[in-house]
């Protein structure tokens, strides 16, 4: 018998990026683990029917999977119609998320599932917060973010990235850089294709080691979503060396308490006047203190709270 079985929904490069990392840390701390992946879905119009069909999903991957000593669903709807007990891993809640008719069904079945959980693992402590209460006991581990190399020369002026645009406010970035921008700097649009204009470049969507290669290059790393669930983009600018310039989104935004302490001027609702304070009069020490900010996101910190804590909570709750 495996000693944790993880559920993964993976609707998402990022989920199951994240997904993997709890798994290889669990296995670091010598448990056995099998992953079931949840099998993609059609994309419905709206998103109570999607989460619906992930949900089934989820379920069917569940009941497929060999018996464990402890289960543990990734994310609030991989865990919604869940067929046994078990933890529930998650960035942000359908509490905090899915308002009005786009959570119709999610919230009251994540308000029941939270409530009879065996463990809550949210990414932040944020995400607990948007969790309804009552509640079962938490054990916040984030998602682990390292510098990806070696810094270089910063010759980019700024880096945006542009997967799910609306959600991430690029329509905001792209005005704020077209009155902040001088001659000869350029903002790189990461992870869209698109048009490029008198400085804005489009690099479309890239593998992981060029995007975080253009993170050591950029100065500045650009942001305004409209709701931020968790931030891994802009923890990854951060652990790479630039700046972060963002508005003050609602939501788990991990990084939104870090960017404020590290240079508050970098943290307004004026996008364009905090670009160029960040380009012109950029913070002393800012990257070195970033990455101080970020030693609990580090692979070593997370593997130590997961062998320490975490693992024993899921293996005695799963008694």
């Amino acid at each position: 018998m495996r000693d944790v079985l993880l559920v993964s929904l993976g609707g998402t490069t990022g989920l199951r990026e994240a997904d993997a990392e709890l798994a290889a840390s669990l296995e670091r701390a010598g448990a056995s683990v099998e992953v079931a992946r949840a099998l993609p879905v059609r994309e419905w119009r709206t998103m109570a029917a999607i989460e619906l069909a992930w949900a089934r999903s989820a379920r069917a991957a569940a009941r497929a999977a060999g018996p464990a000593r402890a289960v543990i669903y990734s994310s609030s709807t991989a865990a919604l119609l869940a067929p046994r007990p078990g933890a529930i891993r998650f960035d942000a809640p359908a509490a905090g998320n899915r308002p009005g008719r786009h959570g119709l069904w999610q919230r009251p079945a994540e308000r029941r599932r939270f409530r009879e959980a065996s463990l809550l693992v949210p990414w932040s402590a944020g995400g607990l917060a948007e969790a309804p209460t009552p509640h079962a006991d938490a054990v916040v581990v984030p998602v682990p973010v390292e510098a990806s190399g070696p810094r270089g020369e910063r010759d980019i002026a700024a880096i945006t990235y542009g997967a799910h645009p609306e959600k991430k406010g690029l329509d905001r970035v792209l005005a704020a850089w077209a009155a902040a921008r001088r001659e000869g700097e350029e903002l790189v649009v990461a992870g869209l294709a698109g048009t490029d204009s008198d400085g804005v470049r489009f690099a479309g969507a890239l593998p992981r080691e060029e995007y975080r290669a253009l993170l050591r290059r950029a100065r500045v790393f650009v942001t305004a979503p409209r709701r931020e669930d968790h931030g891994i983009a802009q923890l990854e600018a951060l652990a790479d060396g630039a700046m972060l310039v963002t508005a003050p989104s609602p939501g788990p935004y991990a990084a939104l308490p870090i960017a404020r302490a590290l240079d508050p001027r970098l943290v307004t609702g004026d996008l364009a006047t905090s670009i160029r304070a960040a380009l012109d009069e950029p913070a002393e020490g800012y990257a070195e203190r970033a990455a101080q900010a970020l030693r609990p996101y580090s692979h070593a910190e997370v593997d130590r709270l997961v062998a320490d804590v975490l693992l024993p909570r899921l293996l005695d709750s799963g008694r």
